[in-house]
């Protein structure tokens, strides 16, 4: 290993023009990488966690809700572009339910309240360089939705991308865009400080706020939460939910036994013979939705204490520098977690919710389902609200579906319905056609073709037209 690795990337870093608290956060976890830390955490020394709190027993009253959300600043994390599902851009800007775009959908949610309440609940996006730009324009859309002085969005960091072999800077001159990765979403609150956002939102009156991924739209700032947070004297609180087969492999929270706090555990922090515990849904039923609350002052405090570093747990992500390429060189991106901020908050709490707060997209499996009639959009609220219980399991092969150029191919007329489904298995090169509907579990073999339009879809085969076998 080259002793100049720390030091090359931290030049690279200061020439790009990076925060100095992100490179302080950068060079604490590039030492614990070169100490030999792998990020991992043990099933031994973590036991199950079960929420809390349950949302479904707190009570909304009227004013609480409306000074604890006037209080409250919403921060979407927008970073993202999408790549494992063949995006060129934003993936917030990808079309997912009559049209409207995960960002549209946002945008929505936020305004309905603001009128329904009478409160200011600003949104901030947290962009990154790849997905400013094009996010900008469309939210020149929206001139209402500005607050005071505050922007609409900051930037997150970016971090030289390691060789594995010597952990130096990778260098990649077909694209040296791919030199660069971001550092995980645990970026959030270096970045916050850096930007001077933080200040301005505290000097501002805010004291909450509510973070979410951009991809699950069921994450909407809401009433009865932010009362219960803003008067429970609690610094940091973690949405979860019950455990489904499509998220089998999401991450979820376990208490450490060594000193009983909250920890985010993720799949990367996983060794690969003990997965079968992490999905061991009987162990633990609860997922993390990266729903997340939390007190802006105790929060600048701790940056303060800190000297603007939160060591969050380590991610050791192992990539190739082109990810398309999987001979180019091996690297490894130096990750974290905003949510595992969580272990360090002594009095962290988790709260369980419903599905309706959770319906992410990270594979086209989730977007067919967005996409179907399993849920609705009420144009009011603009909320997300699931359509049957519980949702049918969707599972396409990847080689013909997990593209979204190729998704959309074999969907011309749109998605089939899928209210009367409990699950849809793809496993050939099928094309649907327009009025499909799917009814009870439904496997389409390896074979693939057409389906025809207005077939309908069950067990013991079609009810109405036929698939039509492959040319």
């Amino acid at each position: 290993m080259s002793a100049d690795g720390r030091t090359l990337a931290l030049d690279r870093m200061r020439e790009a023009g990076v925060s100095q608290p992100a490179m302080d956060t950068f060079a604490a976890h590039y030492d614990k990488l070169a100490a030999g830390a792998t990020g991992l955490i043990a099933e031994s020394d973590v036991e199950p966690a079960l929420p809390d709190v349950q949302h479904a027993d707190l009570t909304v009253d009227e004013d609480a809700a409306r000074s604890a959300l006037d209080a409250t600043v919403v921060i979407t994390l927008n970073g993202g572009l999408g790549t494992s599902m063949g995006l060129a851009g934003p993936k917030s800007l990808l079309p997912v339910h009559e049209g409207l775009t995960f960002l549209d959908i946002t945008v929505r949610q936020v305004l309905a309240l603001r009128e329904r309440y009478g409160v200011r609940l600003p949104l901030v996006l947290m962009d990154s360089f790849s997905t400013r730009d094009a996010t900008v324009e469309v939210l020149d859309r929206y001139p209402e939705l500005a607050v005071g002085d505050l922007p609409l969005d900051f930037l997150q960091s970016q971090e030289p991308k390691l060789r594995e072999d010597d952990l130096t800077p990778v260098e990649w001159p077909a694209d040296p865009r791919l030199e660069w990765c971001p550092p995980g979403h645990g970026d959030l609150y270096p970045s916050l400080l850096a930007s001077g956002l933080l200040d301005r939102l505290l000097d501002a009156g805010y004291r909450f706020a509510f973070v979410s991924n951009v991809d699950n739209l069921g994450a909407v700032p809401d009433a009865a939460l932010a009362a219960w947070f803003a008067g429970s004297g609690a610094g940091y609180a973690a949405e979860v939910c019950p455990r489904t087969e499509m998220d089998k492999k999401g991450g979820h929270l376990v208490r450490r036994r060594g000193d009983g706090r909250l920890v985010l555990r993720d799949t990367a922090q996983t060794a690969p013979e003990e997965m079968v515990h992490f999905m061991d849904a009987d162990t633990h039923p609860y997922v993390n939705t990266n729903n997340l609350w939390f007190d802006l002052e105790r929060l600048r405090g701790m940056l303060d204490e800190r000297g603007g570093v939160l060591e969050l747990p380590l991610i050791r992500n192992a990539k190739t520098v082109d990810p398309t390429d999987k001979t180019s060189t091996p690297v490894i991106q130096i990750e974290s977690a905003m949510g595992g901020a969580v272990e360090l908050f002594e009095d962290a709490v988790s709260v369980g919710v419903t599905r309706e707060r959770f319906a992410p997209v990270k594979t086209t499996n989730e977007l067919l389902l967005l996409r179907s009639d399993v849920y609705r959009l009420d144009p009011r609220t603009w909320r997300l609200t699931s359509t049957v219980e519980p949702a049918p399991v969707v599972d396409l092969v990847k080689d013909h579906y997990g593209m979204i150029g190729a998704f959309d191919a074999r969907f011309p007329a749109g998605p089939p319905s899928l209210v009367e489904a409990s699950r849809l298995q793809v496993e050939g090169d099928w094309t649907f056609g327009a009025d499909v509907r799917v009814v009870g579990a439904v496997t389409l073999g390896e074979e693939g073709g057409r389906i025809v339009d207005g077939t309908t879809l069950a067990p013991g085969g079609t009810e109405a037209g036929h698939p039509d076998p492959p040319a």
